[in-house]
Parts: structure tokens; sequence; C-alpha cells
């Protein structure tokens, strides 16, 4: 993950800078309301994997309030807030990564983070003293108006859900399917976790077929399989390479038939919007998301073959190591072939926060097939779109209505509701489900990361957690927000024929600023 702290370091470090002292008069203002919580900081934990919390500390993290997050720093290198570091430390009980004491921590290396107590109700039963959730009138009293906003367009839904309780507080229209946009990756986050786990990874690799000498590189989805120099931390085929060409001089092979195998997914590359620099052909296999500059992120031209691209890529770095290749073609792998050499991407958490933060259009149809393959759908857009589905009905969530065409949310013909937006983010905090947690950890932090990094500077920075969404016409935001009560709130706001992308905007960020500084009983 160096590559994406190194990319977001500076603007964290402005941003940080420039709200510091919001942040601070919010912190004077509410001093009261957050007195307990003042206890001595200890050292911070190093890079903690914050989907294996349990419930209650990544919980109870999220929902710190502003003045917490001001005192407590408040941003690391890698936009993780320190106060959901700190304040889960700071609490003299064991729990979280190190439930018995039996982690096998080295002595003098940081220990896992214990779980912070509860903060709210519903997580931490009678001796909660956390004031009661917001009601729906209050709520409607302060939302309403700022729902009618024009720049919103000629319809909008809404729905508000307390996290801790799973109680919706607030509902406009929620039950009606609309066009989500790019919020629908968060619906293909909490499928494709569901189906394979948080500690998923995607592996690629080059198989020799025996009598033949053909060697085959096998994709096998991972999108951020890289030929960067320095890979940072994700797959790299540069590795492979080096790896394959040594398994090929011991087996005193010096030239190879090269050939490359996608069949892992089924069914056309092409999304239905045709060429576009927010997403190359999805294939089973290709190098840096087929980008044919050195971006890391957003929109940019594409290989037309990703795969063929990526294979050839792989050719030169054999040819440096003193193995001579054919022009690669298609072919498969069949089941007598010896797998020479591996490399595998960063756990499924790692990749679905990229995604999310990113808002990476590349890795959410990668994530959608193989949610597919896990459950044995057709690997293909209409099977992904039924396998994303299937998932979260099986959770439990309320799909009525819902219909997805794609997993990135770029199809216009995906429809999502309101509430099953909002239903999507409390599920990924429920306590019974830690394996969800990326869902909301990788939400893009308003003011400071990814989609949100220029967003709210002058509102509720640091607050709002939110995917945002946008295509003509169409702008939408889900996410989470803490109240002046310390109340963790699931939201979503979808529109429709809006006519000024950056006032619609404004707009969506002005009404969850307004949730987070609402009391609302």
């Amino acid at each position: 993950m160096t590559r994406v702290a190194n990319a977001v370091r500076p603007r964290l470090a402005r941003a940080a800078d420039a709200v510091r002292p919001r942040l601070a008069r919010a912190a004077t203002v509410a001093k009261p309301h957050v007195a307990p919580l003042a206890k001595p900081q200890i050292a911070r934990i190093t890079r903690p994997k914050t989907w294996q919390y349990t419930a209650g500390a990544a919980t109870a993290g999220l929902a710190l309030a502003a003045a917490v997050v001001s005192a407590a720093g408040p941003w690391d290198s890698t936009g993780q807030r320190t106060a959901e570091r700190d304040r889960a430390v700071a609490q003299e009980r064991t729990g979280g990564a190190d439930h018995d004491g039996s982690s096998g921590t080295a002595g003098g290396a940081p220990r896992p983070a214990p779980s912070a107590a509860s903060v709210l109700i519903g997580l931490g039963g009678a001796t909660n003293s956390v004031r009661t959730a917001p009601t729906g009138p209050a709520l409607a009293e302060v939302l309403t108006p700022l729902l009618r906003d024009p720049a919103l367009g000629t319809r909008t839904t809404a729905a508000v859900v307390d996290v801790a309780t799973g109680k919706p507080l607030y509902g406009t229209g929620a039950d009606e399917a609309m066009t989500p946009a790019s919020t629908t990756k968060i619906a293909t986050a909490v499928a494709a976790l569901s189906a394979l786990g948080a500690d998923h990874r995607l592996t690629t690799r080059a198989a020799l077929e025996p009598d033949t000498d053909e060697l085959v590189l096998v994709g096998g989805g991972d999108p951020t399989l890289t030929a960067h120099k320095d890979a940072e931390g994700w797959a790299s085929l540069r590795t492979l390479a080096d790896a394959t060409a040594a398994a090929l001089k011991k087996r005193h092979i010096s030239e190879v038939t090269l050939s490359y195998d996608t069949t892992l997914y089924a069914g056309r590359e092409l999304h239905p919007i045709g060429v576009n620099d927010n997403l190359a052909p999805v294939t089973a296999l290709m190098a840096d998301e087929a980008r044919t500059d050195d971006s890391a992120s957003g929109p940019a031209p594409r290989a037309a073959d990703p795969a063929a691209d990526a294979t050839r890529t792989f050719a030169d770095l054999l040819r440096g190591k003193g193995i001579k290749t054919t022009s690669p073609g298609p072919s498969k792998a069949t089941g007598r072939a010896e797998s020479l050499a591996t490399v595998s991407s960063p756990p499924l958490s790692d990749l679905v926060e990229r995604m999310l933060t990113n808002s990476d259009n590349d890795i959410a149809e990668a994530l959608a097939r193989q949610t597919a393959v896990a459950t044995g759908k057709r690997a293909d857009f209409a099977g992904a779109g039924q396998a994303i589905g299937a998932r979260l009905k099986k959770l439990g969530l309320p799909v009525s209505g819902a219909d997805f065409k794609d997993g990135s949310g770029l199809d216009r013909a995906d429809r999502l509701t309101a509430g099953l937006l909002a239903s999507l983010l409390v599920k990924a905090g429920d306590p019974t489900h830690p394996e969800l947690r990326p869902a909301l950890t990788g939400l893009p932090v308003a003011g400071f990361t990814g989609t949100l990094t220029s967003r709210y500077t002058d509102g509720a920075a640091g607050i709002v957690r939110a995917k945002t969404g946008t295509l003509t016409g169409v702008n939408t935001l889900a996410g989470t927000v803490v109240d002046q009560d310390g109340h963790l709130l699931a939201f979503a706001f979808l529109t429709s024929n809006t006519t000024d992308p950056a006032a619609a905007q404004s707009a969506l960020d002005r009404t969850a600023t307004a949730l987070a500084a609402c009391g609302c009983r």
C-alpha cells in the first residue's frame, strides 16, 4: 500500500493544516461531551488491519467526534484517523486482535489494538451514557429543506439509519430504485467480501506445458498486478518473470512458446459504455490496469488488449533474464501444466479499500467477476450482477428493486435504493460480520482522501466518510457520519436529472454536513 500512502501524504498534510483550526474550535465547543475520552494516549499501533478489530472497536473508532479527532493529530500518513487507533489503545482492556493475550506478539513490538469501550447505544448495554439517537421528525426538519434544493434535480431519495441499532431514522423514497452511479461499489464490496472473505488473494501464475515448452501466463483476475520497478506491496510481474526464468533455466530451457490464459472470465470484455478512459476492457489478465501512462488512479488511456499487452511486457522481462519467447497469443493452460511461479495480490480487504477510496472501476469489475466465480455464476457482466444480488439477499439485505448490470456503477441501467445503500453500510458494521469491515474503512474521508479530498474543506472534514457517485444527470452520496452526540449514522442520498454536477455535489455535501451537526431530538 506504500504507493497509495505516498500519493496521498502531501494532500493529507495540507488538508490537516487547513482543517486543524476549525477542528480545534469544534473541540472547544464540544469539550463537555468528550471529557470522558481524554485519557493519556498510548503509542500507536503500526498499520493495523482495521477489518480484524472486533466490531466494538471498529464501530467506536468510526464514531469519534471532531474534538477527539483534533486532539489526536488527526491523521497519519495512510489517511487513517490516529484517533481511531489511540482511542482503541487507550482503553485498559483486552480484545480486538488479541482476545486472549496469546497473539504471540514479540517482546517490545506494538501489541494488537484492544477493543475500545462502546460509545454507541446498543453496543454497550445499560452502562452506555451516550444520548438517544436522533428522531425522525427532528431529522426531517433539518434534512427535508436541504434535499429540496433545485440543484439536486427533479427527484431525490434518502435514507438515514442508526448503525448501532439498525433502526431507520429518516427516509424519503428510500425504497425507490434509482441509478446509483459509483455508490454501486459499496454493494460490490460487501458482496465480494461476503463471498470470498477479507483474506482472499488473487493469484497470477506462469505454467509450463509438458513436452511442448509452451509457457502460459495464467490470469487470476488481479487488476492490481504491476510491472513497475517498485511494486510497493502489490503483486509484481517482474517478480513473476524473475522466478519463471530461474525455474526454466533449472530445467535447461532457454526458449519457449509464450501464451496467455484469460479463461477465468467469460463473455465480452468491453463494458456497455464502450471504450472509455475510466475503465479498461474487463479481463482476467492485465498489468497496471492496462494504463498507458504512469498513473495509478483516475481516468487514463488504456491498452485495447490488456492481456496481450501484459504478456508482451512479461516477454520483455523474460528476455532480460536470458529467456527467448515467441510473440504471445491466447491459449488455455491444461490440467497437466506445471506451475513454475506465482504472485498474489494483497488481501481482498486492501483491494476493497483501494477500490472505494479511489473509486477504482477496474477493481470493481474484477471483484464483481470474482464474486461470480466464487458463487458458481458465469463470470461475465450478467453473471456478476446476479452474483452480487444473490450475496446481498443471502445477507438479509433489502434487495427489492435492485438490479446490478455491472460492479462499478458506470452502467446507467444499474438500480439501487437509498434504503439498500444505507443497509449495506449498517451490515458492514454488524458485529457478526467483521469480514465486511473494509466496506466502511475504505470509504473516502471528507477533506482528506480519495474522491472527497477536495470536498468538505469548509464543513465536516474528517467527520463524513462517503462514497460518491457521478454520471451525467446523476449525483449520489452514501456513507457514514458522526452526529453531535457521537452516534454513527449511515446515510444515502440519490438524485436524478441534475444539470450542474458541481452544484449538486455541494448540495449533497451541505446535507451530510447538516447531519453531522445535528443532535436532532
